[in-house]
């Protein structure tokens, strides 16, 4: 990830645990006319820990590998995302983040496969075209990169 940003360069930030799923669309919305929210993977974290597990600011930080001042500015961007997402109907996806997770085993390169969660059609990933842009031509729901912290194993 490169940073364009003046200052002190961006480290990594402690996650225990990956997503399950990677992408969540409000229903009665086309998807051709949906819009995105993307929070990265360390946001999502800290809402695990504040929202989630209730822990102080400090204590969740501490998790992280952090400062608390960090964490405060993570949560607060992920809440306004998250509150952005469910007011404005936008599907909420989580991708990228500068992280180091203690996740044993975890493959950080999906399979490039695309599926639906649906009704289990595969078809072949194209780089360039994300695979939640595309329908699945048997049941019409939106298709997920198998392996990139899908619940598809």
């Amino acid at each position: 990830m490169k940073n364009n940003r003046a200052g002190r360069p961006v480290n990594c930030r402690k996650v225990e645990g990956l997503p399950k799923v990677t992408c969540f669309m409000p229903e009665g919305i086309s998807p051709a006319k949906l819009q995105n929210v993307v929070l990265s993977v360390d946001e999502i974290e800290a809402i695990r820990l504040a929202d989630m597990l209730g822990l102080y600011q400090a204590d969740a930080a501490e998790k992280m590998m952090v400062s608390r001042q960090t964490f405060g500015r993570i949560i607060q961007s992920a809440r306004k995302k998250v509150a952005e997402a469910l007011v404005e109907g936008k599907t909420i996806c989580i991708e990228g983040g500068n992280i180091d997770h203690a996740c044993p085993g975890h493959h950080t390169e999906g399979e490039n496969v695309c599926v639906c969660l649906y009704c289990g059609f595969e078809k072949p990933h194209v780089d360039g075209i994300p695979c939640r842009t595309e329908l699945c031509p048997d049941c019409q729901k939106p298709l997920i990169r198998k392996g990139r912290y899908s619940s598809v194993e």
